[in-house]
């Protein structure tokens, strides 16, 4: 069946892309923008080392715990509505942490900096899929958004650093106070206001406790199993708790009749297949943006302003594959073909970044591998969200754009954690051996960057095998009309 169709969006429509998408920057962003200052933070308000790890732990936490259920109210009751909402708590929330004179106050107000966060981002997807119903202006708008979450870590070290080293580390939150305002404001008059499916059948309150409470317990198994062990009582305990909320919220779902996830959505092939294969990625996406950002800050001994332009080469490849490259790089692979062509880049930057020794030079030792990472990133992470959301029906859109946000989250925050904690044994053992700091921390990030190579492979495996898109967009020529062949 060919379906034909000239629907085209607005102008509005494009101006309120920008404006979500300026809203998704801010908030990917202060993901990175914290990390740089996390030192001068920790001499100010007197952190233990083990309590500092709660200002960036704590954001990821609320963040991850609760995109499912956020996505799924956008569904119900407007996703406007809970972009807005979101973008709100994340503004107030980012003026409470400026204002922190006090660890507790700090961690408190990044816990709700990361709920604003998971509220806003769960729909943005969503949006654009709604927003966008020509498959070539949806690639286009899909392309922008990806520009700016997979550059927006970049953006982050640059302007952390000169904060920092400029001003004070208060004005890393502070600077999200305009941003934020100018973004509600525009957002309230250029966002179209489609109505949700509506609470006729209420909320399920039992679901969005039981899957929000396991999502939670899960994250904060991840993020203390570096300070616990993999194997010790705490994590295991708390990740079986994990296990056993999610087996109770699955019993629950299955009971009622209005859930807040249905399951028709995970026979959504497309959405599940792209978003295990996108996991992989991510693992080797961070692996590269905080193992590297450690490694040219404690090997090489670069500063925040330095380490953020080390990076500039991954940024503007995105940045310029995101003009509309990727799209046609699709339009001749296909979509599938495409993903495999960009994480063969990325095993590539990671591999070649495990013979970057302790004296490396910038160019070409870092520079092409972080070049050839963005390539990677840019060419195979727009057709993963255009396959995840291929399938999806509209009244769902929130919930898909929520479970591809968790799957990113939870695959960054698992593989932080284990290569981290695989790279930190790694490193103690060169030294228990003889080897300088350098040396040794060096294996350590070597061994990191083999590992995340690894896990892009079985990436390109899974995607040679469970991506296979049911309905090819193919957008034909620059005309209106588009042939959607299902």
């Amino acid at each position: 069946m060919t379906i034909h169709t000239s629907e085209s969006a607005s102008r509005r429509q494009w101006m309120a892309l920008v404006v979500v998408c300026l809203g998704q920057l801010m908030m990917v962003v202060d993901m990175t923008i914290v990390n740089v200052a996390l030192p001068v933070i920790q001499r100010d308000l007197r952190f233990s080392q083990a309590d500092l790890t709660w200002v960036v732990g704590a954001y990821l936490i609320s963040y991850g715990s609760f995109l499912l259920m956020a996505g799924r109210l956008g569904d119900l009751v407007g996703r406007k509505r809970v972009f807005l909402s979101g973008v709100t708590l994340f503004t107030i929330a980012s003026a409470l942490c400026g204002v922190a004179d006090s660890q507790l106050l700090l961690i408190a107000a990044r816990f709700l900096q990361g709920l604003g966060g998971a509220i806003s981002t769960s729909v943005i997807i969503a949006l654009i899929v709604t927003d966008f119903p020509r498959p070539d202006e949806r690639v286009k708008a899909m392309g922008a958004y990806m520009f700016v979450v997979t550059s927006g870590g970049s953006l982050g070290l640059l302007l952390g650093g000169a904060l920092v080293q400029s001003v004070d580390w208060h004005w890393i939150f502070y600077v999200n106070l305009p941003i934020g305002i100018a973004v509600l404001a525009l957002g309230a008059r250029l966002i179209e206001n489609r109505p949700g499916l509506g609470l006729r059948g209420g909320i399920d309150a039992t679901g969005s406790v039981l899957v929000t409470s396991a999502m939670m317990v899960a994250v904060y198994a991840i993020v203390t199993a570096a300070d616990h062990g993999w194997a010790s009582g705490h994590t295991l305990g708390f990740g079986g708790a994990a296990v056993i909320l999610l087996a109770a919220f699955a019993a629950w779902e299955s009971r009622i009749e209005n859930p807040i996830l249905p399951f028709r959505i995970l026979r959504v092939r497309t959405l599940i297949g792209a978003s295990v294969v996108r996991s992989f990625l991510v693992i080797g996406m961070f692996g590269t943006w905080v193992l590297g950002t450690l490694y040219v800050e404690h090997v090489l001994g670069y500063g925040a302003w330095d380490t953020g332009l080390a990076f500039l080469p991954m940024t503007l490849t995105v940045g310029a594959l995101s003009l509309g490259t990727t799209a046609k790089v699709m339009a001749r692979l296909g979509p599938e073909r495409t993903v495999v062509l960009g994480m063969s880049f990325v095993v590539a930057a990671l591999l070649l970044l495990t013979h970057a020794g302790e004296g490396a030079s910038y160019f070409p030792e870092l520079f092409i591998p972080f070049a050839l990472m963005g390539l990677g990133m840019g060419t195979a992470m727009l057709p993963l969200l255009t396959i995840a959301m291929s399938g999806v029906p509209e009244q769902d859109a929130g919930l898909g754009s929520g479970i591809v946000n968790v799957s990113m989250q939870l695959a960054g925050a698992l593989g932080i954690a284990v290569l981290g904690t695989l790279a930190a044994s790694r490193t103690g053992s060169l030294a228990a051996d003889g080897a300088s700091n350098a040396a040794a921390l060096t294996g350590g990030y070597h061994l990191a960057f083999e590992l995340a190579a690894g896990a892009v492979v079985v990436g390109i495996a899974l995607a040679l095998t469970v991506l296979r898109v049911p309905a090819r967009v193919q957008a034909r020529g620059a005309g209106s009309e588009v042939a959607v062949e299902v």
